[in-house]
């Protein structure tokens, strides 16, 4: 299984010019499995790099997201295989109990914010809620469960060629305690034993006290729960955009240091990880 990160911030917002290892496209993740099945986590404005890489190539594609916030459905309609013609497209996302996804993401993909409406595409594009129990996608196992943030939100695991991974990208673990107990703690059971944890960082922790509820985690709450899940890796990702490098350098460091076992480090485009 082999990961690529195509977008790690928050938002499209830079603090300047020296963010550049950490770049400004939001979430998006795309996994490979050796027999050449592609999921892609998150449509964020990265989404449009993995466009470029995924197209003319003809493979199925499945789009899994974590929620409808526009940080993460931005680069849906920059996303190349979705206008060539008879490209397989299934995008999975969380129920709600108000309209299906469908109806809600026709709202961001029809004119006035997009010209094109979804109904309009030329590829064969599939829209599914996600499902209550582990579900096949290719070579994928992929389990869904919801976690702590504002809205319909849900987080991922997937499992393929003897690796897993966990990706919660917009996580707050506990709201405002610490991770003691795994039967309280959102998201320890997709993280549980995993080769990744791709998992939000988008504060330190005096900013989190500050911002208790806001459905973003502190790094070191994401340390504690690499920990508590016994994950092999911490992949911070989403991190605030007005964070330069230098501070997503320190918070790193930070969770490195709460960390018992274990590596840390900080989610960059391009990066690209074999399991």
């Amino acid at each position: 299984m082999r990961i690529t990160i195509w977008g790690s911030r928050g938002s499209l917002a830079a603090p300047g010019p020296d963010t550049i290892r950490y770049g400004g496209n939001t979430a998006c993740v795309q996994v490979d499995a050796f027999d050449g099945s592609v999921a892609i986590l998150d449509a964020g404005t990265g989404m449009r790099h993995a466009g470029l890489r995924l197209a003319g190539d003809g493979r199925p594609i499945h789009v899994l997201l974590t929620h409808l916030h526009m940080d993460h459905i931005q680069g849906l309609g920059f996303f190349r295989p979705l206008f060539e013609p008879g490209r397989e497209v299934h995008v999975w996302g969380p129920p709600s109990t108000t309209r299906n996804l469908r109806a809600r993401l026709t709202r961001y993909l029809s004119p006035p914010l997009f010209p094109v409406r979804l109904r309009d595409l030329p590829s064969k594009v599939e829209l599914h809620d996600v499902e209550p129990e582990p579900w096949s996608v290719g070579a994928f196992r992929v389990t869904a469960a919801g976690v702590i943030h504002p809205g319909p939100t849900v987080g991922y695991r997937l499992e393929a060629d003897g690796a897993a991974l966990a990706y919660l990208p917009d996580h707050e673990p506990r709201l405002g305690s610490d991770l003691l107990d795994p039967a309280w703690t959102s998201g320890f059971e997709l993280a549980r034993d995993v080769n990744v944890l791709l998992h939000d960082g988008q504060f330190g922790d005096e900013e989190y006290a500050r911002r208790v509820g806001w459905g973003h985690s502190s790094v070191t709450h994401a340390a504690r729960l690499a920990d508590l899940s016994q994950a092999r890796e911490l992949l911070l990702i989403h991190h605030d955009p007005d964070h330069a490098d230098a501070v997503v350098d320190e918070l790193v460091a930070v969770a490195a240091a709460e960390r018992r076992s274990g590596t840390v480090r900080a989610a960059s485009e391009g990066l690209a990880l074999q399991l």
